[in-house]
């Protein structure tokens, strides 16, 4: 079982930045794909971007590409998504995602306001 725990949401006008932290009680942190994904009420929940492991490969959304930048800190067994040039259209909960061996953990997410 990995338990996974967002921080870093909360409200920012557009155009400036928030960096969301999400870290994962897992001894096998360097195993697991992790990623970060958003949810609008009433809409499905999208990807925003993922590292897979091993290789650290990033994956982007296209609507975030250039202003997002997911990153990993193994000795803290934290992810990180920093997102810069905020738009009133990022605002959405995010989710922290974990994934290995056909299993799948998400976090309870955290609210990003973005106001224009």
């Amino acid at each position: 079982q990995v338990q996974l725990v967002e921080s870093g949401g909360g409200l920012v006008q557009a155009g400036g930045s928030l960096r969301l932290s999400c870290v994962a009680s897992s001894s096998i942190f360097n195993l697991l794909g992790m990623g970060w994904f958003r949810q609008i009420p009433g809409k499905q929940r999208e990807l925003v971007a993922t590292m897979s492991t091993p290789g650290g490969i990033a994956n982007y959304a296209d609507s975030v590409k250039g202003r997002f930048t997911i990153s990993r800190e193994y000795d803290k067994n934290t992810v990180y998504l920093q997102m810069d040039s905020l738009k009133h259209e990022d605002t959405a909960v995010y989710y922290c995602r974990a994934w290995r061996a056909g299993y799948e953990y998400w976090g309870q997410g955290t609210q990003v306001t973005v106001s224009s």
